[in-house]
């Protein structure tokens, strides 16, 4: 199912007073391009630290009742953020959570290095996937948000005095990697942060501790969050933007203006359409000029470029240039979400 954010098309307060200013909604292109074959993934989580390399700040010590326990869970809710979402779009016919396989990371807070690729290849070949998302690293750090000195600094035991030098917070960190082991490319190597605060300055200290050590859902709940917001690279978006077109200059262009106002678009085009003859240059380009605008919101890009570009090369409208460029990249960006979506 495609999800999108789906707005109204708006006219709003004057930018000039020759133009209006529209809001329009536009697809852009996922940050992260898999290819249409690609159908059946595997996900694995290397993020667990060697024993050499894991430890806890004292702040986490103190704070943290579960300590390892914690991030072990909060690993296994960032996998569970990213396998549902991705399972849930239908990109991929199959996602399957590679359990079995273990690997530790020598690099905590930072992503390791990528994997080899004759793993890429091995683990691909024996769990039949094409492509490999993997969890390369997951941290928290908590800290005293404003507090001068370091973390390790603080003297262990000291909870009370700890809270209050400030607010704790604590950090978790995700870093993730997509392998395609057919043409050896990393697909996508990104690093997602959440911040949670707990507890605040002047709390009585029971109820300040208290908080703060039953801190475990609102970690698992941010991890999984994490997991969630990464599978979204995946996913084409929708965002608003703004256009400007010309409200001014015969009495034509000012019933369009009440026309657009009202939502009626091409009511307003009719009478531009008939200013694109106008004997008067600057009239006759503003009018081709919005001819750009009405098709580009009834999603014909190519006319709509063409209408710009006459705007500026036949008449000297000068933001008909930029218009022009900014709807063949549109047009780029358009052709490159239809590859994205290939099913």
């Amino acid at each position: 199912m495609k999800k999108y954010l789906v707005l109204p098309l708006l006219a709003v307060a004057l930018t000039s007073c020759a133009t209006q200013e529209l809001y329009l909604n536009v697809t852009r292109p996922a940050p992260v391009t898999i290819a249409p074959e690609i159908k059946t993934v595997g996900i694995i989580d290397r993020s667990t630290p060697t024993d050499r390399t894991k430890s806890f700040d004292n702040l986490d010590k103190l704070l943290s009742l579960e300590g390892a326990e914690l991030d072990s869970i909060g690993t296994l809710e960032a996998i569970k953020g990213v396998t549902d979402e991705l399972a849930a779009n239908d990109r991929f016919n199959e996602v399957k959570l590679l359990n079995g396989l273990r690997f530790r990371t020598s690099n905590l807070g930072d992503l390791p290095a990528p994997l080899t690729w004759e793993q890429v290849e091995d683990i691909c070949r024996e769990n039949e996937t094409q492509a490999l998302f993997a969890l390369e690293m997951y941290d928290t750090d908590t800290r005293i948000r404003n507090a001068g000195g370091a973390v390790s600094e603080l003297a262990a035991g000291n909870i009370l005095g700890a809270l209050k030098a400030g607010p704790v917070e604590t950090l978790v960190k995700t870093g993730w990697r997509i392998y395609s082991p057919a043409d050896r490319a990393i697909l996508d190597e990104f690093i997602v942060a959440e911040s949670i605060l707990f507890g605040a300055p002047g709390l009585p200290g029971s109820s300040a501790v208290s908080g703060i050590l039953n801190r475990k859902d609102a970690v698992m709940e941010v991890s999984r969050k994490a997991g969630y917001i990464y599978a979204l690279r995946l996913i084409p978006y929708r965002l608003r933007v703004t256009r400007d077109y010309y409200v001014k200059g015969t009495d034509n262009f000012k019933i369009a203006k009440r026309r657009a106002q009202t939502g009626q678009w091409d009511q307003a085009a009719e009478l531009w359409q008939q200013e694109t003859e106008h004997p008067k240059r600057k009239i006759a380009g503003r009018a081709h000029y919005n001819m750009a605008i009405i098709n580009e919101i009834n999603g014909d890009l190519e006319n709509a470029a063409s209408w710009a570009r006459k705007a500026y090369t036949d008449f000297r409208i000068k933001r008909g240039l930029r218009y022009a460029r900014l709807l063949e990249n549109r047009q780029y960006d358009e052709d490159l979400v239809k590859y994205q979506e290939k099913r």
